[in-house]
């Protein structure tokens, strides 16, 4: 049975004093930006200040708590488009480093089956992942969950669906839950996926719960994973609920195992498997042509980049400005902690500008902060998010520009992804509700969050 939601009314927000507001990746604004009933209504200079919007009689002075944003940019949310959040608490494990595929997954599965997969471990671990992409400024995750307790009852995992979900919402976050599968049975993974739907959002149109603050997906792992009936059954319960659809492909690995087991490359089974479509969000791709990009953006296909992740793991460079300039929106996700051990989704943004001239034409600061946000949005079918004109949910980061690694900085959007690569937002708001203040979390103590970490993996 899902959770009764009883969430206390958001605060009217007013965030004063920024030296730029980044509204999306072609508006920049200065002057304060207002915020009632968790979405953005306006800013000073555009006719909402002071105004009584609903006729209740009250008017933004007197009833509006401040948000300091004095010496700082204020941008949309970081949308982390790709995570296994499962990964959090299974980081930089001996064997998992410099080392092939088919090494790593046998190692990460062998540390996973030590710990035993359940809704506790995923609870602790959640929470942790959750918690490090807000205090990183990242206000919705896509959680892309594909490793499941073995010989389970359906119940079993629609509780480790559930715990996920609760931790995201204990600690004010965005959550984007995908019941993935890994070589799952056909039949089990959709079972499991119909059931975390009706426990996790039931009626919801879109797969996403009213309050915008929780959506279920499904998506296999890969064609080098899960068979063409994974891939259909999934499918159809995507079909059924008007649910998204996600997955991998085209990592050097996926490529070489499809050319080996049928003769074909990933893009073509997921065409011929029905996974081509603008449902679709596809991670990776760092091993595509020019005629698969153009397949792709025809399709209507969404991408995911992950530089984070793809160059340790030795698995090449998305052509991300190829794909931009085809047409395919490009969104930007950090994936699990198993490949990138941290979940820091600005610094994996300064990671895609550092390599983009290695594979094509450089992508310029907007551009990529663009796809850490609208970008990742229109992977979720999300139009409310990713953005900060009036009618948007009033998710944003305030950074501060006032340091001295900012210190001679011409331009203060470029400089939040060039300089400091390890910035962090002073403040962010999800739905109108301070998550993180003064770089701290408002909804939990980040000590208790690592114990539980440790006391539940034993590390």
């Amino acid at each position: 049975m899902a959770q009764t939601q009883t969430p206390t009314p958001a605060p009217t927000l007013r965030i004063s004093g920024a030296v730029r507001t980044v509204v999306d990746e072609d508006t920049e604004r200065d002057g304060d930006l207002l915020v009632r009933d968790g979405f953005v209504v306006g800013a000073d200079g555009d006719g909402t200040d002071g105004e009584d919007r609903d006729g209740d009689g009250t008017d933004w002075d007197g009833t509006v708590e401040t948000l300091d944003a004095t010496d700082a940019v204020v941008t949309p949310g970081l949308i982390n488009a790709h995570h296994h959040l499962l990964q959090s608490a299974f980081r930089t494990l001996p064997g998992t480093r410099g080392v092939p595929m088919a090494t790593w997954l046998p190692t990460m599965a062998a540390a996973y089956a030590d710990a035993g997969i359940d809704a506790s471990l995923l609870a602790a671990s959640a929470a942790a992942g959750v918690a490090e992409g807000l205090l990183n400024g990242v206000t919705t995750v896509a959680d892309h969950h594909l490793n499941w307790p073995l010989e389970a009852s359906v119940d079993d995992l629609t509780a480790v669906a559930r715990a996920t979900a609760d931790a995201a919402a204990r600690l004010g976050g965005r959550l984007v839950f995908v019941r993935g599968s890994a070589r799952d049975a056909a039949t089990d993974a959709a079972e499991s996926a119909e059931a975390i739907v009706r426990a996790l959002v039931p009626g919801a149109v879109g797969g996403v719960r009213a309050d915008g603050m929780l959506q279920v997906a499904v998506g296999p792992a890969g064609v080098h994973s899960d068979s063409r009936e994974t891939f259909e059954a999934l499918g159809e319960i995507a079909a059924r609920h008007g649910l998204r659809r996600r997955t991998q492909a085209n990592e050097q690995v996926d490529t070489a195992i499809a050319l080996e087991r049928y003769g074909r490359r990933p893009i073509d089974l997921l065409d011929e498997w029905g996974w081509l479509g603008p449902d679709v969000t596809v991670a990776h791709l760092c091993d595509v042509t020019p005629d698969e990009i153009a397949r792709l953006a025809a399709a209507g296909v969404t991408a995911t980049h992950a530089p984070g992740c793809d160059l340790p793991m030795g698995w090449g460079i998305s052509p991300v400005a190829a794909l931009r300039e085809a047409g395919a929106p490009v969104g930007l996700g950090t994936s699990g902690g198993g490949s990138n051990d941290a979940g820091h989704l600005l610094a994996d943004a300064r990671l895609a500008m550092q390599v983009a001239p290695l594979v094509g034409p450089p992508l310029s600061a907007r551009a990529v902060l663009g796809m850490a946000t609208a970008g990742g949005a229109r992977g979720l079918g999300r139009p409310e998010l990713g953005h900060l004109r009036p009618g948007a949910a009033a998710d944003l980061c305030v950074w501060d520009i006032g340091g001295v690694a900012d210190a001679g900085v011409a331009d203060p959007v470029a400089g939040l992804l060039w300089a400091s690569p390890g910035r962090r937002p002073r403040h962010v708001v999800v739905a109108g509700r301070v998550v993180v203040r003064d770089y701290a979390l408002v909804n939990a103590d980040e000590r208790e969050l690592v114990a539980a970490v440790r006391a539940r993996v034993g590390r």
